[in-house]
């Protein structure tokens, strides 16, 4: 979907398998997973599908001009705050370059990448938005405890939290804390409708990261209530890339890096073509298919 100051203090093992999340997602989750073979509706139509359309282009601008539309037209919707916070996130990773995709593919690069300083205002911002999200998305829970609506914007705020935490912030242990209420919030939106496919990608990353945790974390892990079916985790993933919607093409980049980073260039490449061809200006997609031969 954040935040704790920066931070350089060493986080417990438990959190460093969660370092690198991000949108909901860590590239992690993709090692293994299989090219989207049906892609879900475009997104346009609305100022929401068109908001979500620019920031995929790059265009956070027009991204944040079609938010604000929509938030003046739906004052009461968690949604359209928390669709705007993305903007602000999406707007400092590729800042910060963590959307290129070929830093992504190498770990040593990212941990190693001179990184320009956060913008405060863009921290503002987001900050600005995940709270009013989260103020909307409570007021809808207190009149109804099952709004799914409410349950995914609570998903999305925690998981961008998470990605904030981590990526910018580099403060694990947060990371960790949020990606967990991403998962639980996921589970109860989904609970409430299961037709909200783009809660997937919270509870497939739960359960593929603890799915790498040893046996015995595993089953105590699972007594507690949490996923740690790998196998289970790759197939809600690839859910949300197939029928999602506003973080369908995101879970389909994933699903590209995870190819790439697995051998499988071409179909990794395929995927890639189709994200170009669909965000023309995202020039992140074009200058990884021009790497690949």
């Amino acid at each position: 979907m954040r935040l704790s100051s920066p931070a350089a203090r060493t986080a417990p093992p438990s959190a460093r398998i969660t370092r690198r999340l991000a949108l909901s997602g860590s590239l992690l989750l993709f090692f293994f997973a299989a090219p989207v073979l049906a892609f879900s509706a475009p997104l346009t139509g609305t100022p929401l599908n068109d908001g979500y359309y620019a920031l995929y282009n790059l265009d956070f601008n027009v991204a944040h001009g079609h938010f604000g539309q929509w938030m003046s037209a739906h004052p009461d919707d968690c949604l359209g705050s928390a669709s705007d916070a993305a903007a602000y996130l999406f707007n400092e990773f590729n800042t910060l370059g963590v959307l290129d995709i070929e830093l992504f593919a190498d770990d040593n690069r990212f941990q190693s990448r001179t990184r320009p300083p956060v913008d405060p205002a863009m921290k503002q911002g987001f900050n600005s938005r995940i709270d009013q999200s989260n103020r909307l998305a409570d007021a809808a829970l207190q009149h109804n405890p099952g709004d799914s609506n409410a349950l995914y914007c609570k998903a999305v705020t925690s998981g961008m939290q998470a990605d904030w935490a981590s990526l910018i912030d580099r403060h694990e242990y947060g990371a960790f804390k949020y990606s967990e209420l991403a998962s639980k919030y996921a589970k109860q939106a989904l609970a409430a409708n299961p037709t909200l496919y783009d809660a997937n990608l919270a509870v497939g990353i739960e359960n593929y990261m603890l799915s790498l945790k040893a046996a015995p974390i595993r089953w105590f892990l699972g007594m507690a209530g949490a996923g740690t079916n790998k196998a289970e985790g790759v197939r809600l993933l690839k859910l949300t890339a197939e029928r999602g919607h506003y973080l369908a093409p995101f879970a389909r980049l994933m699903l590209a890096v995870g190819e790439l980073r697995d051998g499988r260039t071409q179909s990794g490449k395929q995927i890639l073509i189709g994200l170009s061809q669909e965000f023309p200006k995202n020039t992140l997609y074009q200058r990884q298919i021009a790497r690949l031969h």
